[in-house]
């Protein structure tokens, strides 16, 4: 990764979307109506269409989905900002950085052409409900938790 960042960045930001979008294509497809249990008690994939931000926050503001628009335009303008400074030298940053901007594109496809984003997995502990996600919330948090890793232990 250290000879081609920013390629190694697209890449693994181009992985995602696609692999997000692959999924919530079959989860519209093969989902509607119905719940799969994969582990019983623990995780079923089961569609929701998400008109908020994570965890359904600003779900009823009105022109919340324009809102988080463009919170996910600021976010890949940021991420590639934090890219050309001296952070962006550290292969570990590429990759944060291509999971945030991979998920935050993956969301927005879903913003400007569904009005909402698509999840369908979900975790439980029998009936109490981590809210719904998707391919894309998961690169975002982890991510996040990798930049957050990488700036403890002064990498950033």
């Amino acid at each position: 990764m250290a000879r081609h960042p920013r390629l190694a960045t697209t890449a693994v930001a181009a992985a995602l979307v696609a692999a997000d979008q692959v999924t919530k294509a079959l989860a519209l497809d093969l989902l509607p109506g119905r719940s799969v249990t994969l582990i019983p008690g623990l995780f079923d994939l089961t569609l929701v269409y998400n008109r908020g931000a994570a965890f359904g926050l600003l779900s009823g503001l009105a022109g919340g989905n324009w809102v988080l628009v463009g919170v996910a335009v600021v976010a890949v303008g940021a991420a590639l900002w934090l890219l050309a400074g001296p952070g962006g030298r550290s292969p570990g940053v590429h990759l944060a950085l291509g999971l945030v901007i991979g998920g935050a594109v993956g969301n927005l496809i879903d913003r400007l052409h569904l009005g909402m984003v698509v999840d369908f997995i979900d975790w439980h502990l029998g009936p109490y409900h981590w809210p719904a996600f998707n391919l894309a919330d998961a690169g975002i948090t982890a991510g996040c938790l990798y930049l957050a890793l990488l700036l403890v232990r002064g990498r950033l």
